[in-house]
């Protein structure tokens, strides 16, 4: 793979921004409807645009409903994150922590399930999903994770099951086939250090989901903060790219490097000989910063997380109105990431980053 060649200067692309801001006032079914015309048109190479746990902006997170609007807003790929039952079928949450997203308080049958454990060297008390069957889980419901600053999610409370990874794959395919393009799985594996230690392992039944539904490059890309685990999934040859995540601070668990050195040019050439692509977080990349140039550099593509259109998740300049949770001018955000020439962007609002591409 190599470097992306230059794109438009960002004061041209902040110039296109500028003209669709007016958007943000759109409610989310219009600028859904508005991406997925766009998604329609051919166009040149571009950014892919990710709907991080479908589209969690609009509906709760991981949700048939999320996933769903993603589609219908023209995401190129959307996102379940991978945590086990107790009878090791994975399913999809944020974390197998459950009481955030899930009305599990509400069950007074599990009440005596809740626990405090010692995850990835942090203590977490709540209820854990390995600690129920798949069955058990079916009787919660979903809620949404972040009410406080997404209040107008809390409408679709109660109302979706937990989702199996399997139940995601179904899904994509069912809405591939209705928008009449391939809508591609993302899956990252969570805590899997962790997992390995209790018994339930991530990789095996990964691997052997993706094998029983002959997923290729096309369908499926495997994401992991941890290289470890990344590593377990290539030596299955499955012939599928692979995502390292990378966070802003600290490092990988279990392992003996910093995300920091995994974002040198030496670090990038290491984690070219066993994934295609890297995910820091966006602000990674805002110059002085190399790293968008140094990945390319050696082979990798470079997909940006998260991009969200609430105030407080946007840099200060961007900002508009009083509240932490008011709507700024998150096009301008994307318009300066794609000015950059990222490969993604992963985003809660893949209508809005649709639009700003278009």
């Amino acid at each position: 793979m190599s470097a992306r060649s230059a794109l438009p200067g960002r004061r041209s692309i902040l110039l296109t921004a500028g003209a669709v801001t007016a958007a943000t006032a759109l409610p989310a079914t219009a600028t859904a409807a508005a991406a997925a015309a766009e998604s329609q048109k051919p166009h040149p190479a571009r950014p892919l645009v990710i709907g991080h746990r479908g589209a969690a902006g609009w509906r709760p997170e991981h949700t048939a409903a999320s996933y769903t609007f993603a589609a219908q807003a023209g995401a190129d790929w959307i996102e379940p994150d991978l945590v086990p039952t107790k009878d090791h079928v994975l399913v999809v949450r944020h974390e197998n922590e459950i009481s955030q997203t899930t009305d599990i308080a509400l069950h007074p049958e599990f009440a005596n399930r809740r626990t405090t454990k010692t995850v990835d060297g942090r203590a977490v008390t709540g209820w854990f999903t390995e600690d129920f069957t798949l069955a058990e889980l079916k009787t919660l419901r979903a809620v949404e994770r972040l009410p406080l600053v997404r209040n107008r999610n809390t409408v679709f409370d109660g109302r979706q099951q937990i989702m199996t990874f399997q139940e995601v794959i179904d899904l994509a395919r069912a809405l591939s086939r209705q928008h009449g393009r391939r809508i591609a799985v993302f899956p990252e594996t969570k805590h899997p250090t962790y997992f390995r230690s209790i018994g339930l392992p991530l990789e095996p039944e990964l691997i052997r989901v993706i094998r029983r539904n002959r997923l290729d490059a096309r369908d499926c890309v495997v994401q992991s903060f941890e290289p470890s685990s990344l590593l377990r999934v290539a030596e299955a040859r499955l012939r599928l790219p692979l995502w390292q995540a990378l966070g802003t601070t600290g490092g990988p668990f279990a392992h003996p490097t910093t995300y920091a050195r995994m974002m040198t040019p030496a670090g990038l050439r290491e984690i070219a000989e066993y994934a295609d692509w890297i995910g820091p977080d966006k602000s990674s990349l805002i110059a002085p910063s190399t790293l968008l140039a140094d990945a390319h550099a050696a082979g990798l593509k470079v997909g940006a997380y998260t991009f969200r259109a609430e105030n407080q998740f946007l840099p200060a300049a961007l900002r508009r109105g009083a509240g932490p949770n008011d709507f700024g001018d998150a096009f301008a955000e994307y318009a300066l990431h794609y000015g950059l020439g990222v490969d993604a962007v992963v985003t809660d609002f893949p209508d809005l980053a649709m639009i700003a591409r278009a």
